[in-house]
């Protein structure tokens, strides 16, 4: 943690903690609070308040007390999540609270928030990206810094196993009589990362022991390899006549690159404007039509929903812009 705060040391930065009042997040705030103060970095807490679960005012006032017992202050934001979104309300709820926290920091002169993600959550991250049938990029998983709607996250515990975290829980608790929240949703297998948590992980932790050290380091090296095809996408881009801001490119010169190089360009200008990864199928459909638009003439316009975004065709040039 202390390689990730220690850049914004002396700049009169200030940082934020995003505390669902879990044993994670929770955990996260206890240990940035006193390396804050030690490098003179200003530190706050943000709680998303999704109104999910009865008890969630509980769980707001659960974080207020953390707050008070580490000597930070505590802000709360309300989120609406959209269950009408098309996204499924696990994917709608990480929307809402990523808009949440950048409300948050707009108000509070917040530059970077730190996240609780630990070595479990990237090792079911890669699982669930495997499954879902990502790319490179994709199976690189949870990056330890991620920019987002003018913000940076930190990841400072990515290499962490949470038995580690759970035992400074205990310690914490046993100190201060503070526990942390249950969130229901984390146990029920209704839900995608629920499912691979109650139903995969005990199998995988019986067969092979370890394996959310391998599958995180796995990531590590998934995203290396990345790094290389972001090189040779960034080249293939700027050959494209992309529009000053890349919020285009032009069709006919993307047609002439090799297929590989075709989908990893679409790849890497996705992701340049924070769009989620395609899977396989996604993205062979997204290539499919681009190529066909091309046979059929310029004067047919395209246009494909992709999550937070919309991607379409006209005059030659791919766009993309943010979905209202």
């Amino acid at each position: 943690m202390q390689a990730a705060m220690r850049p914004l040391a002396g700049a009169a930065a200030r940082l934020a903690v995003a505390a669902s009042g879990g044993a994670d997040s929770a955990m996260l705030a206890a240990h940035a609070a006193p390396l804050a103060r030690r490098l003179g970095i200003d530190l706050l807490i943000f709680h998303v308040h999704h109104g999910l679960q009865a008890a969630a005012d509980d769980w707001a006032a659960q974080v207020r007390e953390l707050g008070r017992i580490l000597q930070v202050p505590v802000h709360t934001a309300w989120a609406q999540v959209r269950a009408d979104s098309g996204l499924g309300i696990e994917a709608a709820a990480r929307e809402a609270r990523y808009a949440a926290l950048a409300g948050l920091a707009g108000q509070h002169g917040v530059g970077h928030i730190l996240l609780a993600h630990h070595q479990g959550d990237q090792a079911e991250t890669v699982l669930l990206r495997l499954l879902r049938g990502t790319g490179v990029q994709g199976m690189a998983a949870m990056a330890p810094s991620m920019p987002r709607d003018g913000l940076v996250y930190l990841r400072p515990w990515l290499n962490q196993p949470r038995a580690d975290i759970l035992r400074a829980a205990r310690a914490f608790a046993a100190l201060h009589g503070w526990q942390p929240v249950q969130d229901p949703t984390n146990a029920d297998p209704r839900y995608t990362r629920a499912a691979v948590r109650e139903l995969l992980a005990p199998a995988l932790d019986a067969r092979w022991p370890g394996w959310q050290a391998r599958l995180a380091d796995h990531a590590r090296h998934m995203a290396e390899a990345a790094g290389i095809l972001d090189e040779v996408a960034r080249a293939d881009l700027a050959a494209l006549q992309p529009a000053a801001d890349l919020a285009s490119f032009a069709l006919a010169p993307w047609r002439e690159l090799p297929a590989a190089r075709q989908a990893q360009v679409l790849r890497y200008w996705l992701g340049l404007h924070g769009a989620r990864m395609p899977t396989e199928a996604r993205l062979a459909d997204l290539l499919r039509q681009l190529r066909q638009l091309h046979s059929l003439g310029h004067d047919r316009q395209m246009r494909v929903a992709h999550a937070r975004h919309l991607i379409r065709c006209h005059r030659g040039r791919v766009w993309i812009e943010p979905r209202e």
